[in-house]
């Protein structure tokens, strides 16, 4: 096979993880996960986890980076390119075929594009010097280092601080950064019109709350997670946690969730057309296609 990777990316509520896993049958393959929120364990119902799925035909696909971490704590993207090497050393060492698959696109990018990522301690001495700085000075002084792609880096002073302290770290550490291989991957998107997967949002989104979202988020509040650390992974921890706490009603809760989910997909396609003029080729596939048209156009790009 001339790829050493598959990726299947696409918007939430598209049918990915079903075509990764009928894929992974087709092809002797493990699923490696590409899903911010799906690391954390006891958050099934609102991260779509949907386990079921991994199960095709009677049989089990492996799969990796699902329930790896407790809830409440920071899973960030330099462990996650560290677990995901792990995963994908190990599948192609057992000779399977690794497939990449989620929507989260930074988590997707990170692992094709191979950023250079190590974890940097804090500089105190750096930070009192730059405190002296209005926000406008330090986003000049981090221009000095880097071209701006996009403006979350000084959207307030102490991530600018940070972003400069990442970039002085590289500076002084370049020789001892290693390099992330480079992995030739096959992506895949998976197209969904916007009122279908608007309609399958919403709808959804009812049946996770008939499934059992709210007490999900009530048990993982009563095992010691707190309020603010559970609305910090956002979309249904957010809303379902303000209504917990008692600063939504029910009805104003689905309705905000089920607006944020909206935006958020929206946000999805955004990035990943920014992947495709960064230099990436997708190959987009309608998700209204039979699964086996679906993996069937997958095999001819093999």
């Amino acid at each position: 096979m001339k790829y050493d990777l598959i990726t299947i990316l696409g918007p939430t509520a598209s049918g990915k993880t079903s075509l990764a896993t009928r894929l992974a049958f087709e092809l002797n393959g493990e699923i490696i996960s590409a899903d911010s929120r799906q690391v954390y364990r006891s958050m099934d119902i609102g991260t779509g986890k949907d386990l079921s799925e991994y199960i095709v035909d009677g049989v089990s696909i492996p799969y990796h980076l699902i329930d790896i971490v407790e809830p409440g704590y920071k899973y960030n993207l330099f462990e996650y390119q560290r677990d995901f090497l792990q995963a994908y050393n190990a599948i192609q060492q057992k000779g399977r075929q690794p497939i990449l698959c989620g929507g989260t696109g930074l988590y997707i990018e990170s692992i094709l594009k191979g950023y250079k990522l190590v974890p940097v301690p804090e500089n105190p001495s750096l930070r009192a010097e730059l405190e002296r700085y209005e926000l406008p000075q330090l986003t000049e002084k981090l221009k000095t280092y880097k071209q701006l792609h996009n403006t979350t880096d000084v959207d307030t002073k102490k991530r600018a601080i940070r972003a400069i302290e990442i970039e002085e770290y590289y500076l002084e550490h370049e020789a001892e950064i290693p390099e992330f291989p480079k992995i030739n991957s096959l992506v895949i998107g998976v197209d969904i019109e916007r009122e279908l997967r608007r309609e399958k949002i919403s709808k959804r989104l009812r049946s996770r709350l008939d499934e059992g979202m709210v007490d999900e988020v009530k048990n993982i509040l009563a095992s010691g997670v707190s309020p603010d650390d559970l609305i910090y992974y956002g979309l249904e921890y957010k809303y379902l946690t303000n209504y917990v706490i008692g600063k939504m009603t029910y009805d104003d809760m689905v309705s905000e969730l089920e607006i944020a989910i909206h935006q958020f997909a929206k946000r999805q396609m955004t990035w990943f057309r920014g992947m495709e003029r960064r230099g990436f080729t997708i190959h987009w596939i309608d998700a209204t296609f039979p699964m086996e048209t679906k993996i069937q156009k997958i095999l001819s790009f093999l």
